[in-house]
């Protein structure tokens, strides 16, 4: 047996026995600790309430005595009301009752009572939700903050809110911290028994609010420590290329490209070079806004890399990304003498083979492709670097197979995204991970107006398609489905095809949806880029994909249905020309949170802010791109608004960790033996 207290199983306590034991265990409890941390989601206000004070409708627990006999009336439906007046203080009230008839005999004059209800302040009565007499109460809930559990059917509140006070009398003293007193001070932190107590049975809210504290600390801190850990064992595990890069020929490239660099570009492009100078592998998220110049940076990257002689391959979610990353590294790195080749699907038998046996062979520096570089029968001479666009587009498997294509040495990976992550949820769903941001736009890129229209006022909406198109521009219309269905009434891409198609009949309209083959999506992309085609009608398979500066609307039908990061997403196929652009949402949201969207798209292009509103409007679990990441489903912390208690827990673990402090100092015995029962220390590797 553990001398650990919380480490002890709950048979024993008072009121749970090997049967109730076996009921306590279908609902994940077997010790003590597990008991404690089942914490309650609200708390049942039974302090007196003055009601003087008191507000209409309000919830109120009141104390009086009975002054009238009780009256009964029968209503329909076989319901029954049954009422009495009441003194309380200096004010006589009504109490009413539903369907209480068993209290008729109970209900005498003169009886203290206790009453929790509605208050109606007009007609100065209480509808009754709870009751107590209290003259033969002998543990009344009078005067307390009693919890509210989730509880199965088969479990009372009071029953349960019994076992666990009950829990807590019998092992308080023995509840044993395994945060250092030091730590404890420096943050004003309850010790870990008065945390269980006041968070279970909080005297007020200011001291239910207080254990809180502490054990939001706990459970982020606990979690930052596992992520750093296995950060550390990761970087053990992953013996990386601690490479020379040549700075001098770096800083001649970025001063021969044809713009400047901003300033959040050259510190995430530092940071990045920093890492690949270690010996252990680089392991970084870079995320930026659409826009923000990452593309620049991968070239930057990927051309140290080959500095140093290695190979590079930057892997995309889609073909036609993977022709436009071509493209631009072929502009920028291709005149410096670097080889750079594309593997995808839709390649010749014949032609894939040649850049297999280049590859191997080292002829080819970097390489750009699809899910087709993780095929078993691709081979590099020495991979260096390896660059993943879109990363959430990737699941962590596929990822790890590209970084095993090292040789001896673990290449460094890079990972990038246009999905914007506030940093309460990096520092959580990347802990593992470095995180670089560029958070800043490139010098000259106009803003992108954004305007919410409904339905009715869509003749307005061709009118402005016209004007553009007749200026030589190109237009997107995006729509959420391709086909009816019975429970979205929306129109569908293929109908809105057909209307732009008579509407304009000198214009070429396209059609684009995920029903489409590969090669005839890359047609239709194609046709676009090169502006045979006008108005291009598409779902949301156009959310990442080829780089059209000369289209500068962006229709988005039906938008309410759409997520924040996804609209943003949409809204920034356009706005890369030199051209003003537009992004017009068509929608008649009935919910408050889809208005809401409609206004947060309206009043800002940052992502970032965008992030952080959508976080707020939906919760961490929701965010585009999150949930395939781990973001932890905390039992108390919020990462909304614990965000300071995260940045503080990321900071202690990232400092206790590195410095190797927690192994060398015995005041972290406690802690570190903590970690070890969660299973930290087990043999466990991210890949990436």
């Amino acid at each position: 047996m553990s001398d650990n207290v919380l480490e002890k199983h709950i048979v024993g306590v008072k009121g749970i026995g090997k049967q109730k034991a076996l009921k306590f265990a279908e609902m994940g409890i077997n010790t003590l600790e597990d008991l404690f941390n089942y914490f309650p989601y609200r708390y049942d206000d039974f302090r007196i309430k003055d009601l003087t004070v008191a507000n209409h409708g309000d919830k109120v627990t009141v104390e009086g005595e009975i002054y009238t006999e009780p009256l009964v009336k029968r209503l329909s439906n076989k319901r029954n009301l049954i009422s009495v007046k009441v003194v309380v203080d200096s004010l006589i009230i009504t109490a009413t009752w539903f369907n209480r008839m068993f209290l008729k005999n109970q209900l005498k004059r003169g009886r203290k009572i206790l009453l929790t209800g509605k208050w109606d302040k007009n007609r100065l009565q209480i509808t009754v939700a709870e009751s107590e007499f209290l003259d033969n109460s002998t543990n009344s809930k009078k005067g307390n903050l009693l919890p509210v559990y989730s509880l199965p059917q088969d479990f009372k509140q009071n029953g349960f809110r019994n076992i666990m006070n009950n829990a807590l009398i019998q092992c308080y003293h023995s509840i044993d911290d395994f945060l250092p007193m030091d730590i404890i001070q420096k943050y004003k932190l309850y010790n870990l028994r008065d945390a269980y107590r006041g968070i279970h049975f909080p005297k007020d809210y200011q001291d239910g609010k207080l254990a809180r504290r502490r054990l939001v600390y706990d459970e982020l801190l606990l979690y930052q420590l596992r992520l750093q850990i296995y950060k550390m064992n990761n970087r053990q595990n992953w013996p990386g290329i601690a490479r020379k890069i040549d700075r001098e020929k770096i800083n001649i490239f970025v001063e021969s490209l044809p713009f400047k660099l901003t300033e959040a570009q050259i510190r995430v492009l530092d940071e990045i070079l920093f890492d690949m100078e270690k010996d252990y592998a680089m392991n970084r998220l870079l995320q930026g806004d659409v826009g923000s110049g990452k593309t620049v940076v991968a070239a930057v990257a990927l051309y140290a890399n080959y500095l140093s002689g290695f190979q590079g391959a930057l892997m995309v979610p889609t073909e036609i990304l993977a022709e436009q990353h071509l493209e631009s590294l072929r502009t920028l790195l291709a005149p410096l003498g670097l080889e750079i080749a594309l593997l995808t699907g839709k390649l010749t038998t014949s032609n894939r083979k040649n850049v297999l046996a280049q590859l191997q062979m080292g002829i080819v520096d970097i390489v750009v492709g699809t899910h087709a570089l993780i095929q078993e029968d691709v081979y590099f001479k020495n991979l260096g670097l390896v660059i993943t666009d879109e990363q959430h587009r990737f699941g962590v498997e596929q990822r790890a197979i590209l970084r095993r294509k090292g040789n001896d040495k673990t290449p460094d990976v890079l990972f990038m995204t246009a999905t914007p992550i506030p940093r309460t949820l990096a520092i959580t769903a990347f802990g593992d991970m470095d995180v670089s941001t560029i958070d800043e736009l490139p010098l000259g890129r106009k803003k992108i107006e954004t305007y919410w229209v409904k339905p009715d006022a869509f003749s307005r909406v061709l009118e402005f398609i016209d004007k553009q198109i007749n200026l030589g521009r190109q237009a997107y219309v995006i729509c959420p489905l391709i086909e009816e269905s019975d429970k979205l009434d929306v129109q569908n891409a293929i109908d809105i095809h057909a209307l732009l198609s008579d509407h304009f009949p000198n214009f070429r309209v396209g059609l684009l949806h995920g029903r489409l083959s590969s090669k005839e999506k890359d047609e239709v992309m194609t046709q676009f880029k090169d502006n045979k085609i006008n108005i291009l009608v598409s779902t949301t398979v156009v959310e990442v994909g080829v780089n059209v500066p000369n289209a500068t609307v962006m229709v988005i039908y039906d938008a309410e249905r759409f997520g924040l990061a996804q609209l943003h997403q949409l809204r920034g196929r356009v706005g890369r020309g030199s051209n003003q652009s537009y992004c017009i949402l068509l929608a008649d949201p009935k919910s408050e949170i889809g208005k809401e969207r409609m206004r947060v798209m309206v009043e800002t292009n940052d992502g970032f802010e965008i992030a952080r509103r959508d976080l707020k409007l939906r919760g961490p679990g929701d965010l585009f791109g999150v949930k395939q990441s781990g973001v932890p489903d905390f039992k108390l912390a919020d990462l909304i608004n614990d965000y300071r208690t995260l940045e503080v827990a990321r900071s202690d673990a990232e400092k206790w960790v590195i410095s190797g402090e927690l192994w060398k100092n015995s005041k972290w015995n406690k802690l570190l033996k903590k970690l070890k029962q969660l299973g930290v220390f087990e043999k466990q590797t991210i890949d990436g």
